[in-house]
């Protein structure tokens, strides 16, 4: 279990599940739908289950790029700790048991597993042809909050829409800043990032405006829904710490990326989210 579990970063969940607990008591708290017990383990399932698969599925097909690039070559597959069929075999089982989840949510949250899987297991496949990949995982990752919102009302509203796009933007900028330790490699392999295609001190400022407008989407939801002091400090630290982010990277000093990227986004979705419920229960 722990092999798998260093195969999929389990740990890196801590990206999207708060957004996923805010789309599921936003529904809670905004609509007649009441709370349920059973739906919030089933969404949390399904959080697990796609971003297992999701994970597994990166490492099975960069499997041969992680083991060329001298940073990625430990990595579970080509430091041979899991195969390439188990990698494929636990991709398979936790799609299955995605959809399975689905199932017992509701029509709609079942009929679009499909396309949810489709998204982010395609992911992997788009820095071969495209260097807007960041885009398109923090697309699969601004899932959650809508999709949570699905699980509880079937329905779709403007502000967990606006928080998938907060979502995507938060994510594809502070994946820019993840990917510019392999801007030489990528370029020199023939793959496609925002820092292989601008260079870095240009992908710098391209993940910056991505942040800003992630900023600006979380606070959008307070013109539609009725949100007080907790959030507005939420709001407040979220931003700080994607300011704080672009003030320890810069394109002559990657030094402090891991720190970017793990240690600040991560407590940037949490204290948001805790606020974000502070602010639901007072």
């Amino acid at each position: 279990m722990r092999k798998y579990f260093s195969l999929v970063l389990f740990a890196h969940s801590i990206f999207a599940l708060p957004f996923a607990i805010i789309g599921f008591f936003l529904a809670v708290n905004t609509t007649g739908h009441g709370f349920d017990g059973l739906k919030l383990l089933l969404m949390l399932a399904c959080m697990v289950f796609a971003r297992n698969a999701a994970m597994a599925f990166n490492r099975y097909l960069d499997r041969d790029i992680d083991a060329a690039n001298p940073r990625t070559a430990m990595r579970d597959i080509p430091a041979g700790r899991i195969s390439a069929r188990q990698a494929l075999l636990f991709t398979i089982l936790n799609g299955i048991l995605f959809i399975a989840a689905t199932w017992f949510i509701n029509r709609i949250c079942f009929y679009l597993s499909p396309v949810a899987l489709a998204v982010v297991l395609g992911y992997s496949y788009t820095k071969r042809f495209t260097p807007l990949c960041h885009l398109i995982l923090g697309l699969g990752l601004g899932l959650a909050p809508l999709g949570a919102y699905l699980v509880v009302t079937g329905t779709f509203h403007i502000v967990p829409v606006l928080y998938a796009l907060a979502v995507l933007t938060w994510v594809a900028g502070f994946d820019i800043i993840y990917a510019l330790q392999d801007e030489e490699f990528d370029r020199a392999h023939g793959l496609n990032s925002i820092p292989a295609w601008l260079g870095k001190r240009r992908a710098l400022r391209v993940s910056e405006g991505l942040h800003v407008l992630s900023a600006l989407l979380v606070i959008a939801p307070m013109f539609f829904v009725p949100l007080g002091v907790f959030y507005i400090i939420g709001v407040i630290f979220y931003s700080l710490l994607l300011i704080y982010q672009h003030r320890i990277v810069s394109p002559s000093d990657l030094s402090r990326v891991n720190r970017a990227f793990m240690t600040t986004n991560g407590i940037a979705s949490v204290v948001f989210a805790c606020f974000f419920l502070l602010d639901v229960v007072f």
